[in-house]
């Protein structure tokens, strides 16, 4: 197949991949899948359009954020945050040492488990200087392990007895991705889907100075040149900040951050059409193993706390139930 005919083939797929019916994880085994049997056509274009696409993305989901909201209960949940971050990232970089997988394909395994999955990482793998197969093997174990979530959660939090509130607090802690937090948090009710949905959009402010911080002091592998500077954060605070200091812009901020996630799924194909077989000839199952072994440590060390009392379920109140309107779209 010609470059020409190869690239046709795949400005369809990411037309479809922006349509409702689209999901994330499908979107980048789609991506993969043509690359390792056709190969990336106009490869530098193709990564110039995912790195636009991925930082698009990120700014219109500001535009469902209510800052007011997931402010208050993001400073009430400061310390847990930084504790499972730092916990996390330690984690991952002593896992990096015994399993010998990349120091970038581990700090974006570790921001996602740590933080919000898949939009972590698409905010901090340009930022880093990230290469596409190192951001794709992230992505990957990050929803394969979701998925996973939407299963074994319920289950768990039945078994451990833990109330709508304790179960809706676990999973913003301990699944990596707002949208599965939404689907395992609803099988316990809507005040379980509140708490995790609310607290979750907090945890998810902390992409912001992990962002700028990594940007500044990160040097990907294998990358020539300082990382590039994450602008679109700046942009991302900018539209959340409007949206809430201007509520009659509530409607349309929420159809904003629809589309971006919708674009945000187009991305992500991208990203996996830009893998070429020799780097993921390179990895192996390390990464997943290292995934899989991060998140037993997440999960069950924030379920150990919320049972003993140390991390305690946020007070909400009705705006933040309000806050969650819309989100449970989300991908």
């Amino acid at each position: 197949m010609s470059e020409r005919a190869k690239a046709v083939l795949l400005g369809l797929l990411t037309v479809a991949a922006l349509t409702p019916w689209a999901s994330a994880p499908v979107a980048l085994v789609v991506g993969l899948v043509f690359a390792l049997t056709l190969g990336t056509p106009y490869a530098a274009q193709v990564k110039q359009w995912q790195t636009w696409s991925l930082q698009g993305s990120v700014v219109g989901l500001g535009a469902g954020m209510n800052l007011g909201v997931v402010g208050r209960v993001g400073v009430v949940g400061v310390g847990q945050t930084l504790v499972t971050l730092a916990v996390t990232l330690a984690a991952a970089m002593g896992l990096a040492r015994v399993l010998k997988t990349e120091r970038t394909t581990t700090l974006l395994i570790g921001v996602g488990t740590a933080i919000c999955g898949g939009s972590a990482i698409a905010a901090v793998a340009p930022a880093i200087g990230a290469k596409s197969e190192q951001s794709s093997l992230a992505l990957a174990v990050v929803f394969l392990l979701n998925a996973v979530a939407l299963v074994v959660f319920p289950q768990v939090g039945a078994a451990a007895g833990l109330t709508a509130e304790q179960f809706g607090l676990w999973c913003a802690l301990a699944i990596h991705d707002t949208s599965s937090v939404v689907g395992a948090s609803l099988a316990m009710g809507p005040v379980a889907l509140a708490i995790g949905t609310t607290v979750k959009l907090a945890r998810a402010l902390w992409i912001i100075p992990l962002t700028l911080v990594l940007a500044r002091v990160w040097k990907a592998e294998g990358a020539v040149g300082k990382s590039k500077r994450p602008w679109f954060i700046a942009g991302f605070v900018a539209v959340a900040a409007l949206v809430t200091w201007v509520p009659a812009l509530e409607p349309a901020g929420k159809l904003v951050a629809t589309g971006a996630r919708h674009v945000l799924v187009a991305s992500l194909l991208l990203v996996g059409a830009g893998v070429s077989r020799a780097a993921l000839a390179k990895v192996g199952v390390r990464p997943l193993v290292l995934g899989v072994v991060l998140w037993a440590i997440v999960g069950a060390g924030s379920l150990a706390a919320i049972r003993s009392g140390v991390a305690l379920v946020p007070d909400i109140g009705m705006d933040g139930k309000k806050a969650v309107d819309g989100q449970s779209g989300g991908r």
